[in-house]
């Protein structure tokens, strides 16, 4: 069935037909980390990028074959993350802001929206070398009194010419004086927090690991979570001191963070509540849609609601021919024929709900596929 998270025209616009294989792009080193918000080198992972026309560009990413957060997964053969690839198309949109549309280096970025959608997992295994991702960003851009104020991102997602993916975010930009106007007004007047000084959380019982697809305990973003009728919830656990979710200090709770807590509660509630466990199952689409920021000093919950598994069809379908499937860990043998429902690996569709101070800050969805491996 197909996803209502799938990206549709109005999310991929008119993207250009140029492969960025025929682009000379660059891989041997990584672009200067301040062209993507990064403090720390090894958060990096793009290596160059190149005008194509006014309103395409082309980027190079280099995906690490380990990490100690995007790597820790349960999923094997291992698979790269979706949210590293994420990551890097989020970068990919901030270095195509400041390097090829002029946005100044001083700007504060407002995400307003993210979605990625794997269509072909297999791609993206990890194998003897590192992956090269190249993508063919495509271009809406906001302008207010000749500047620009927002972009909107359309991307087509390839490995070595082959198309696995797309991807769409929308950032919007504020000078330092009017983003601390619209934070302070947000907040009624009260004084920024910063995670350089991690504020105090309501005390809860973190997850297990395993529970969420993870093997280390640092890398859970989540407690207090319970299986409910349909679905999960959660309370988000604020990791201030993560070297990858918080590379720099915050004064609130960023986009990918959310996100991650999303998925880890659709994986909590696919096991308790669906009997899909994150060992054999790869998150192949996620939607998510910010209205409010997320403050550091409320407790932030999440509410997924858990669909029942069903046959995977259409796009974003690992089903091949032949009674092979194709997936995140590799080739795996399917039971049945082509075309048989039975044989189709299921695929688990979610709606997570991102709450703070009785109100909805965020929407995501979610969608995870089953994994047949050998």
């Amino acid at each position: 069935m197909p996803s209502p998270w799938s990206i549709g025209e109005d999310d991929t616009m008119a993207q250009t037909k140029i492969s960025p294989q025929a682009i000379d792009l660059e891989f041997a080193r990584t672009i200067d980390r301040t062209l993507v918000h990064r403090e720390s080198l090894a958060e990096v992972f793009l290596t160059d990028s190149r005008q194509v026309d006014e309103d395409t560009y082309a980027v190079a990413a280099f995906l690490p074959r380990s990490h100690a957060y995007y790597g820790d997964h349960l999923l094997t053969p291992a698979a790269y993350d979706p949210m590293l690839l994420l990551e890097a198309c989020r970068q990919g949109a901030i270095l195509g802001a400041h390097r090829h549309y002029d946005v100044p280096l001083d700007h504060k970025f407002i995400l307003t929206h993210m979605r990625i959608r794997i269509d072909r997992p297999e791609l993206l295994t990890v194998g003897a070398k590192p992956r090269r991702v190249t993508m063919t960003v495509t271009t809406s851009r906001r302008v207010r009194d000749d500047r620009i104020t927002g972009i909107d991102y359309a991307m087509r997602l390839e490995i070595a010419g082959f198309e696995f993916g797309s991807a769409a975010i929308g950032m919007r930009f504020k000078s330092p004086e009017g983003y601390m106007a619209l934070r302070l007004r947000n907040r009624d007047g009260a004084l920024l927090r910063s995670t350089s000084v991690p504020p105090e959380q309501s005390p809860g019982a973190p997850v297990a690991p395993h529970l969420v697809g993870r093997m280390l305990p640092d890398n859970v973003v989540l407690c207090d979570a319970k299986a409910e009728r349909s679905g999960a919830s959660a309370v988000l656990r604020l990791a201030a001191n993560h070297p990858s979710l918080f590379d720099h200090p915050q004064d609130h709770i960023p986009g990918m963070v959310l996100a991650e807590a999303a998925r880890q509660v659709v994986h909590y509630g696919a096991l308790e509540v669906r009997g899909v466990s994150a060992v054999k199952s790869y998150l192949t689409e996620l939607s998510a849609t910010f209205s409010a920021f997320g403050e550091l000093e409320r407790d932030i919950t999440l509410h997924a609601s858990i669909g029942a598994p069903e046959a995977a069809s259409g796009p974003g379908s690992p089903l091949a021919e032949d009674g092979i499937t194709y997936t995140a860990a590799g080739p795996g043998e399917i039971e049945g024929l082509p075309g048989d429902p039975a044989a189709a690996p299921l695929t688990v569709v979610a709606d997570v709900d991102v709450r703070q101070n009785d109100r909805s800050i965020c929407a995501v969805g979610c969608v995870l596929t089953g994994v047949h491996g050998r």
